[in-house]
């Protein structure tokens, strides 16, 4: 009786030990089932990702090369539209002619060919700024914002105004420009949708980096705003910011203040310690 009762138990405890081993099995399965799903959940969403930077990255391209495009295209039919007529007309007071004239009408006819001349110098001397300001070239990028600023003030447009803090030493032309052209931008989008009556831009340096700060008190974009439109197929403007800015390994935020009375947009790059000059 005994040894039976002993037998029992001992059945029971391997029943039990191996519906334990079962189970034991069954969570170990489960589990490394549940960490192959959740891994492949995680791949795929890492190749989701991946993509959706992939076709941002595409349509930064294409925004780039539309408005280098649309560049191009300006120039073109500005040289084609004015400075052809123009240099036509010239062409006509000099024709062969001109010997077989009186004087007078040598003289004024060499007159009017180098008004016209004149013209066309002017016409293309202001394209070549339009590519690259004089005063960004030769006095640095502080000098330029000023200039852009005042111009802004002078039309009696907005209030515009700027203070560069720590620019002692400029930086490549390149780079410069592009921070120029991405000021020029923004100042485009503030006068033309924003409906503000002021904007201020400040410059500092700090921790290694180099920031652009706008104020403004009109209509304006916050970040998610910012992120929206970039994915949009249209704002080839803000698409066109981010490009440039990518180029310098730079970033851009927008932002309401703190206040909630004026929008803010900030641009930050690395600063980059090689100059080209002193001031």
């Amino acid at each position: 009786m005994f040894f039976l009762q002993i037998n029992n138990q001992s059945g029971s405890f391997n029943l039990v030990l191996l519906f334990g081993t079962i189970g034991m099995l069954v969570l170990t399965i489960g589990l490394i089932v549940f960490i192959i799903f959740h891994q492949r959940k995680v791949i795929r969403y890492q190749l989701q990702l991946q993509r959706m930077e992939q076709d941002q990255q595409k349509m930064l391209l294409n925004a780039s090369i539309r408005l280098q495009e649309e560049e191009r295209q300006r120039i073109a039919a500005d040289l084609h539209d004015d400075a052809g007529p123009l240099l036509a007309t010239a062409r006509l007071y000099l024709n062969e002619n001109l010997v077989n004239l009186d004087k007078t009408s040598q003289l004024q006819s060499i007159y009017n060919a180098k008004q016209i001349i004149d013209d066309t110098i002017q016409l293309i001397r202001n394209i070549s700024h339009s590519l690259m300001p004089p005063t960004l070239k030769n006095f640095g990028l502080e000098s330029a914002v000023n200039d852009l600023f005042q111009k802004i003030s002078s039309s009696g447009s907005m209030n515009a105004s700027c203070r560069f803090h720590d620019y002692r030493n400029r930086m490549h032309p390149e780079d410069e420009l592009i921070i120029f052209r991405v000021i020029q931008e923004l100042v485009n989008n503030i006068l033309k949708h924003s409906n503000a009556s002021f904007i201020h831009l400040t410059q500092n340096l700090s921790d290694d980096k180099f920031f652009i700060r706008m104020h403004h008190d009109g209509k304006g974009l916050t970040q998610a705003d910012f992120e929206k439109l970039n994915k949009a197929a249209s704002g080839l403007g803000l698409k066109n910011i981010q490009s440039r800015l990518k180029l310098l390994h730079g970033r851009i935020f927008f932002e309401k203040d703190m206040s909630q009375t004026y929008f803010k947009v900030t641009i930050e790059v690395p600063r980059i310690e090689e100059s080209v000059g002193t001031k």
